[in-house]
């Protein structure tokens, strides 16, 4: 049996880690490869966190392609090679003509729930302006997709199962730039990266809806070191890059931001 206090000690998302920990308790005992549901950013960063831990099990984390943010974990034991091939996917095109009456991402999101299918069955959705989206899925809910996902907002559409290489991906832009700090503190890393006030800043932070390494942050002052990740609700990411020491003992940064 895994350590399973230990593993949700401090965990923010203990129903779905442990739910993780049942699925790696499953491929212990029957040599299988299990596969969680999607999983969000933070839910998947707690269960990689817990896990790097063991030597009885490892595993492997997959969304469609490189940026994807919800990912499925495939789960063996130690023994058995491990692929992100392994963890099994699927694609839909929802196909209509949305010139008239565009729909976001909410409008896609909103309307696959609507058909009864829950949120962890569901992956990224890639918007495809006046044509519609694509979405990831697990595999078995592709037929049922296919037969009742058939209006979004007011457009008539038609959802079929299309090849993960298929997808119609954009490189997420980038922004590099350096900021000079007295300190290594979030709200003024943050502040800098985002092209945000530092009061705004830290009422973002008091918010909750600033996080470190997927992690709420709720202290201005938390420490940021080189390799952090921050994000931002509706905002994008801040990777943390080489930090430098400068002659007036201030902090070189180098950030990078993801839009």
């Amino acid at each position: 049996m895994l350590p399973r206090e230990d593993l949700l000690k401090g965990v923010e998302h203990r129903e779905v880690v442990a739910r993780v920990i049942d699925q790696a308790e499953q491929a212990i005992k029957t040599w299988e490869v299990i596969p969680t549901d999607f999983l969000s950013p933070p839910e998947l960063n707690e269960a990689q966190q817990g896990f790097s831990r063991l030597t009885e099990v490892h595993l492997v984390a997959w969304g469609g392609y490189p940026q994807a943010e919800r990912q499925r974990l495939a789960i063996a034991r130690s023994e058995l090679p491990l692929e992100a091939s392994q963890v099994d996917l699927a694609a839909v095109e929802i196909a209509g003509n949305f010139l008239f009456d565009p729909a976001s991402h909410r409008d896609f999101l909103g309307a696959l729930l609507g058909t009864g299918i829950v949120r962890e069955k569901a992956g990224d959705i890639i918007v495809l302006g006046e044509r519609g989206a694509q979405a990831i899925v697990v595999p078995e809910m592709v037929e049922f997709l296919e037969l009742n996902l058939t209006q979004v907002r007011s457009v008539p559409v038609k959802t079929q199962r299309i090849d993960l290489a298929e997808l119609k991906l954009r490189e997420p832009k980038k922004k590099e730039l350096t900021t000079v700090e007295a300190s290594m503190r979030l709200d003024a890393i943050a502040s800098a990266g985002f092209s945000i006030s530092r009061s705004k800043m830290v009422d973002l932070i008091a918010a909750g809806d600033v996080r470190v390494n997927w992690k709420e942050i709720t202290s201005s002052s938390h420490p940021l070191k080189s390799g952090d990740l921050v994000t931002i609700r509706g905002k994008g990411r801040l990777e943390v890059g080489e930090v430098a020491v400068t002659k007036k003992d201030r902090y070189r940064v180098q950030l990078t931001r993801l839009m």
